[in-house]
């Protein structure tokens, strides 16, 4: 049987996508070979490629004023292309605080640039939150507002989209796909694939192109949006099989209901673990209700020294890799969009069980 995999990422796949990977893997399209095998300017991976934007576009109502690049080096790498692609006009942006992720983001861009910092994340009565817009200092002449909408480590997500009269950049690696999202607030929004995309190996950077011209001169040409644009995310060899597979989630997607339907069920999976967390007695989550996650739940138990007990017992239910992330320890559940309600559900029992026999 499969198990139900609540790592962060790389993330679960949907079953009936790698069902139709394991079919395809030796003979695609009948030819005989693996689509990894292909050449990436073949009029065949072309035709891939080609589908793959338009489904994205579709699933993200994404408009011709954007440029959508497949792009390889994970989100990590766009925190230096980012300010390198961005920073051309003046050498200033701000960039909001808010964990681990929009730290390691701010501290690459200081690398080239004026970079203002505003600490948004505040802990209050032992929970955490990102602090209301009414009380940032925004610059007046900043090229660009960077924040990462949803915190994969501590779990903390924005509630709102930040407004700003600045070009609006997002690190939505863990969220993106997971609730509709209005494109046209944004700049440029940059996710990895790994987490509710597909596997490790391809970045979606979705780009306003009036923003393709403002990059710095050092900025290296694979790095550059424009020339990336310009070729069609192949400037060099891309991730083939990453963006195939990618391609095969947004069909998965779309026979789903598109975005509006999987936030439905996203709503349902995330409302069952945190409504029973906070009942339990048993489990903590240590975020403020309008700043938690979607995607991922940390929790705590009652007692630190059950942790292994626990991790251990989930494995035998075949619930996987519920340990937090090494900086902050604790449990952390991701249920990204190819974790069923089932599984959540299942988690939950495992969860009651666990805490009726030690607790």
């Amino acid at each position: 049987m499969r198990a139900y995999n609540f790592c962060a990422g790389p993330a679960s796949l949907p079953t009936a996508v790698l069902e139709k990977a394991q079919a395809e893997m030796l003979d695609w399209q009948g030819k005989g070979v693996s689509v990894m095998e292909i050449s990436h300017r073949s009029k065949d991976y072309m035709a891939v490629a080609e589908k793959a934007e338009a489904d994205l576009r579709k699933l993200m109502n994404i408009s011709d004023d954007y440029a959508v690049l497949f792009l390889q080096g994970g989100a990590s790498l766009q925190f230096s292309a980012v300010a390198l692609n961005l920073l051309g006009k003046n050498n200033k942006a701000d960039y909001i605080h808010t964990g681990i992720w929009s730290e390691k983001a701010y501290k690459e861009a200081q690398r080239y640039g004026e970079i203002n910092v505003i600490d948004a994340l505040k802990q209050q009565d032992g929970q955490f939150r990102i602090s209301p817009q009414s009380e940032w200092q925004l610059s007046n002449d900043a090229c660009y507002v960077h924040y990462a909408d949803n915190e994969t480590i501590g779990g903390l997500q924005f509630s709102e989209i930040p407004d700003t009269d600045k070009p609006l950049v997002s690190d939505f690696s863990s969220s993106i796909l997971s609730a509709p999202l209005d494109v046209s607030r944004f700049g440029l929004i940059y996710a990895g694939a790994q987490k509710n995309i597909g596997p490790a190996g391809l970045t979606i950077a979705i780009v306003r192109k009036d923003l393709l011209d403002q990059a710095q001169s050092i900025t290296p040409n694979v790095l550059r949006y424009s020339e990336q644009a310009k070729n069609g995310s192949m400037l060099n060899t891309p991730a083939t099989y990453s963006w195939y597979l990618a391609g095969l989630v947004f069909e998965w997607l779309l026979a789903q209901g598109g975005v509006e339907a999987i936030h439905a069920i996203n709503q349902q999976k995330a409302q069952l673990l945190y409504d029973y967390i906070d009942q339990s007695g048993f489990y903590h989550n240590p975020i403020a209700k309008p700043n938690r996650s979607l995607m991922n739940v940390p929790f705590t138990l009652a007692d630190e020294s059950l942790e292994k007990t626990f991790l251990a017992e989930a494995e035998q239910r075949h619930l996987l890799n519920l340990a937090g992330h090494r900086s902050v320890g604790g449990m952390r559940a991701s249920i990204y969009n190819a974790i069923p309600l089932e599984g959540v559900q299942a988690l939950v029992s495992f969860m009651q069980d666990f805490a009726k026999k030690h607790g």
